[in-house]
């Protein structure tokens, strides 16, 4: 079995994504950060943006995209933005859709409002 590491910022405690046997992608948790800061912006829907914008760049580093993915785990601590998340998060997909849990949670870290972890499978060429 061959591992391929995604790892942006070394200095944390974890790789972006780990590809295995170049087909199967292990996504770690994406936060909708505003680029470059480790801060969450105040609107809600710009951070599910930036969170799907972030998702969207791991997978390309990986040489996929958002077609590739196969399920996902939407982390949230306040369910009541579900409807809303989900408004904005339909607009980053033209097929169909993978398989996902929208999981209410604990507090997340900076005060984020999202967190998604997923699985991708590259399509056969």
């Amino acid at each position: 079995m061959s591992r391929q590491h995604i790892t942006r910022n070394p200095a944390l405690p974890f790789s972006d994504a780990v590809l295995v046997d170049g087909r199967t992608l292990y996504i770690s948790g994406r936060l909708g950060r505003i680029p470059g800061t480790m801060q969450i912006p105040e609107s809600v829907d710009q951070e599910i943006v930036y969170l799907m914008e972030d998702l969207r760049s791991v997978l390309h580093d990986a040489g996929m995209t958002l077609d590739d993915l196969v399920s996902l785990q939407i982390f949230c601590p306040d369910v009541s933005l579900w409807e809303q998340f989900n408004a904005v998060y339909r607009t980053f997909f033209s097929g169909p859709l993978p398989a996902r849990a929208f999981l209410g949670s604990g507090p997340l870290l900076f005060g984020a409002r999202f967190e998604v972890m997923g699985i991708a499978v590259k399509s056969a060429q």
